[in-house]
């Protein structure tokens, strides 16, 4: 998806209309083109950019780690605002082959000693410190909900903001749109992203339906683990 160069009010303006009816750059869930586009950037645009700001935030709230398993490394800067495919460090590969390198328990045929049983004791020490500074991922899943009004006299943006209302651990709002369904009637069609451990799903359409002014039904039209 080419939005020129987001460094300039154009880039700028036709990238916040795209997020207008968009969630990402692609799909329904985040990926390599939304880690282009934010490594492009750079930081939240200042001016009336309020859907670049909305997805520069949420793409924001995802740690270094998860950005990574996008599509690799974190992509540098260059010229022109593009970014570019950085080449994967020697030195994290390395890294990962001390892992197979570590003999926890020594030559079979060593003779147990005092020497060597501390030796062992110490090996087992420092490779267990080294597993136990590994990051443990947060899983996450992006939901796309179908929310149906009672009628076509339901407005619907009213009913959008009472959605938004609900805040919960762990919960994260994205963009949503209009898609009619006949007779005059469209159902409110909205993105959000949660923490599987945080939010439960039946909850939280529970809440959404709780506005009986508005809502007459939710349903999940996408659910996609991240």
């Amino acid at each position: 998806m080419a939005f020129g160069d987001v460094k300039t009010p154009k880039g700028l303006q036709e990238l916040n209309n795209f997020l207008a009816d968009h969630s990402y750059i692609e799909g329904y869930v985040p990926s390599k083109a939304d880690l282009s586009v934010f490594e492009a950037l750079g930081k939240a645009p200042a001016g009336d950019y309020v859907h670049v700001q909305r997805w520069y935030r949420h793409i924001a709230s995802f740690s270094s780690q998860e950005r990574a398993a996008w599509g690799g490394q974190a992509l540098p800067q260059v010229a022109g605002g593009k970014p570019t495919v950085a080449a994967p460090a020697k030195p994290a590969a390395a890294a990962a082959d001390d892992d197979d390198d570590v003999d926890l328990f020594g030559s079979e045929d060593e003779e147990e000693s005092a020497e060597a049983a501390k030796l062992k004791e110490e090996r087992l020490a420092a490779y267990n410190a080294k597993k136990s500074k590994k990051p443990a991922l947060i899983a996450k899943s992006s939901i796309l909900l179908d929310v149906k009004p009672w009628d076509d006299e339901t407005d619907m943006k009213e009913m959008e903001k009472s959605v938004r209302t609900i805040e919960m651990d762990g919960l994260l709002w994205g963009a949503a749109k209009l898609v009619p369904v006949g007779y005059g009637i469209n159902k409110l069609q909205i993105c959000c992203v949660i923490e599987d451990d945080k939010v439960s799903v039946d909850e939280l359409q529970e809440k959404i339906q709780d506005f009986e002014d508005f809502v007459q039904s939710v349903d999940i039209a996408a659910f996609n683990k991240i």
